[in-house]
C-alpha cells in the first residue's frame, strides 16, 4: 500500500538487477549510507557494486569453499567475511587484499559482524555452535573470546551498542550485554535463521522455521507479534525492520 496515512511507500519492482555471480547469491549488504553493497556466494567470491549504475566495482578472491556473509565495517574502508572453508576473512575494501585470514571455528562459519567503537571486533557464529570474537587491532588469527553455550548451529548475529543478540537452530534467542557480562535466553520453540534489533532497540526480531516471523520485547522477552503468509522451512531466510520500525520485512 503505497497511500498515504503515513503508510511505507513500499517498492513493487526491481530498479537494478546485479550480474556477475556464476552461483546461487547467499548474502547482500549495503553500506551505511547505502552508495554500495557487497554480495557473496556458492561462487567462492565476494563483490562490491555500485546498486544504483548496476555496476560491479571490484571482485574479492580468497575462500576456498562458498561465501555465507559478509559484514562492512562503519568506516566502509574494511569488509569481513565467513564461509565453508571455516575462516573468517578480514578485506581492506580498496585494495581487495586479504589483511588477516582467522581461525578457530571448527565448521562451516553462517554469519559475521561487526561490533564494538570503530569496528575493531569481529564477532563470527558457527555451525560449531560456537560464537567467537576476534580483535581486529591485533595481529593474532585466534579468537579472543569463544561462547559455547549453544545446543546446535548459529545461524544469526544482530549487534546494537553493548548488547548482541543470536539465533540458532535450537530455538533459542540470546541476548547477551557484553559491558554487564549477562546473557537472557528467550526459548522460541522453532529454528531460528535470522535476528534483528527494531530501529529502537527496544524489540527483536527473529525469522523462524515454521514460516512465521516473530516479534518480542527485548527487556521482558514478551511476543508481541507473529507474522505469517510467507514460507520459511527449509532455507535460511532474514528478517528486518524498515526505518521508523512501520513494517516488518522478510524473504519466503
Amino acid at each position: 500500500d503505497g497511500g498515504g496515512g503515513g503508510m511505507l511507500n513500499l517498492p513493487s519492482e526491481p530498479l537494478q538487477e546485479l550480474k556477475g555471480h556464476t552461483g546461487p547469491v547467499l548474502a547482500v549488504r549495503f553500506n551505511g549510507d547505502g552508495n554500495y553493497c557487497i554480495t557473496c556466494g556458492q561462487d567462492r567470491l565476494l563483490r562490491l557494486w555500485n546498486p544504483h549504475k548496476g555496476s560491479s566495482i571490484k571482485t574479492y578472491v580468497g575462500h576456498g569453499h562458498e561465501v555465507h556473509d559478509v559484514a562492512i565495517a562503519s568506516d566502509n574502508s574494511r569488509i569481513a567475511s565467513c564461509g565453508g572453508d571455516k575462516l573468517v576473512m578480514y578485506w581492506d575494501v580498496s585494495t581487495g587484499q586479504v589483511i588477516r585470514k582467522l581461525r578457530g571455528h571448527e565448521l562451516r562459519v553462517n554469519t559475521v559482524v561487526f561490533a564494538a567503537e570503530e569496528s575493531s571486533v569481529i564477532v563470527s557464529g558457527s555451525y560449531d555452535k560456537t560464537v567467537r570474537f576476534f580483535d581486529c587491532r591485533s595481529r593474532s588469527l585466534d579468537p579472543i573470546q569463544t561462547v559455547g553455550c549453544f545446543k546446535d548451529s548459529v545461524t544469526s548475529i544482530a549487534v546494537r551498542g553493548h548488547e548482541l543478540c543470536t539465533g540458532c537452530v535450537d530455538g533459542n534467542l540470546r541476548t547477551f550485554d557484553v559491558r554487564m557480562g549477562e546473557m537472557k535466553r528467550d526459548t522460541l520453540h522453532h529454528a531460528i535463521t535470522s535476528v534483528a534489533f527494531s530501529r529502537d532497540a527496544n524489540c527483536l526480531l527473529a525469522s523462524c522455521m515454521d514460516s512465521k516471523v516473530r516479534l518480542m520485547d527485548k527487556s521482558n522477552g514478551e511476543l508481541l507479534n507473529a507474522y505469517g503468509g510467507h514460507k520459511s522451512d527449509n532455507y535460511k531466510v532474514e528478517c528486518c525492520m524498515t526505518h521508523g520500525d512501520s513494517h516488518v520485512v522478510c524473504g519466503s
